[in-house]
């Protein structure tokens, strides 16, 4: 099976994905602006259209909702934690790191949700960090707490010592569509409070599918401009409300960024802030969904070390070792027909089910092995590298 993992790679675009706390500078080419009369109307065929004062609009108002509850996240980690454990007895004292050790430091996002000091930002943005402080619109800079960070949906909450604060409103992700228009607000390169504009240009854009694939997130994908921090800032819709989390580029490209659903955000920072960790379950399988094509590939390689006769289904490519898979029998070449009595045709689908189904529930697999219909029963379990952050 590991002929078939290793020549099914031809099939897939490898895409370089950039996560937004820090980067270089682009220099821009200068410019000519337009300035538009603020009482100017505009026309078609003698009919008036609009008349307005175009210096107010609905990104204005938008951006006057939430940008006081925007705020800078200030990070920084000593060099000196990585210290090699066989360099340490050199250090003098055995675990002492030099006061002159390396620092990093690294500039992103977050919003506040709660007014008693609740941040949302992105998990990367406060990783491995020492210090976390964070820096309001009316000047405080106040010392942050990391209540807990989930790499799997790059989510984390931060805790500040405060009252009172200003909050953004929380939208509905699941009714965004394509052509919404789209406001991000964030800290790029260090520049407070910049606002983009642009449209949402795609739901449910799979980690796969934008490079990640160790993230589980159907991404909000925008061409609202977005760069090196600001990650974690919120993305709004056109009434102010944050539907996403701004979280990553695709290197080398320009329009293609991607944000967390809100919805899915909130779900995992309430985890986080009464576990501290987030449950993900699992099963241990990798899987590619069939189709007339693939199967012929599969068929024909002289690398597959398999046969498909279905057309239709999910493949199953690869069961890790000592997984809920394979302890419940499921095998490379299996072709999964359904779920609980539901039809699956999609990745997505079964990875739906499972988190639906939760650790330790049943699942009720029905395959195909062999030109034979085979049922199984498999249990999910923790996901092994999530741990409490």
């Amino acid at each position: 099976m590991q002929k078939l993992a290793t020549c099914l790679l031809i099939l897939l675009v490898s895409l370089g994905v950039v996560f937004l706390n820090n980067g270089s500078v682009a220099r821009a080419l200068p410019f000519q602006q337009t300035h538009l009369a603020a009482s100017q109307k505009l026309t078609d065929r003698g009919g008036i259209l609009l008349a307005q004062n175009l210096e107010d609009n609905f990104v204005t108002a938008a951006v006057d909702r939430a940008e006081a509850a925007v705020v800078q996240v200030n990070v920084s980690r000593s060099l000196g934690a990585d210290v090699p454990d066989f360099l340490k007895p050199f250090l003098g004292g055995g675990q002492q790191v030099p006061s002159s050790a390396p620092v990093l430091r690294g500039i992103g996002s977050g919003f506040v949700i709660d007014p008693a000091g609740v941040i949302l930002t992105n998990a990367h943005v406060v990783d491995k960090a020492d210090t976390v402080t964070v820096s309001f619109q009316d000047g405080r800079i106040l010392a942050g707490k990391v209540l807990g960070k989930d790499p799997v949906t790059d989510v984390a909450v931060i805790q500040v010592q405060a009252e009172n604060l200003p909050k953004v409103t929380i939208g509905n992700s699941d009714k965004v569509r394509q052509g919404q228009w789209a406001i991000a607000i964030g800290n790029p390169l260090g520049l407070q409070e910049t606002v983009t504009v642009g449209v949402i240009s795609g739901i449910e854009r799979s980690s796969a599918a934008i490079g990640i694939p160790d993230k589980r997130v159907g991404f909000i994908q925008t061409d609202a401009a977005i760069n090196p921090g600001n990650s974690g800032g919120p993305l709004l819709n056109a009434k102010g409300e944050v539907i996403g989390i701004n979280t990553a580029i695709i290197g080398g490209t320009q329009g293609l960024g991607f944000a967390i659903p809100i919805n899915t955000a909130q779900q995992i920072a309430q985890q986080l802030i009464t576990m501290g960790y987030v449950e993900h379950p699992y099963i241990g399988v990798q899987m590619l969904a069939l189709n007339p094509q693939l199967k012929q590939f599969i068929n024909t390689s002289p690398n597959s070390g398999m046969k498909v006769e279905e057309e239709e289904g999910i493949l199953v490519v690869q069961v890790e070792r000592r997984s809920p898979a394979a302890k419940a029998g499921l095998r490379a070449g299996d072709v999964i027909q359904a779920i609980d009595n539901q039809r699956v045709s999609e990745t997505k689908q079964i990875q739906q089910l499972i988190e639906k189904t939760g650790v330790g529930g049943d699942l009720q697999i029905e395959l195909r092995r062999n030109g034979k219909t085979v049922a199984l029963t498999i249990q999910p379990e923790q996901l092994p590298t999530v741990q409490a952050q």
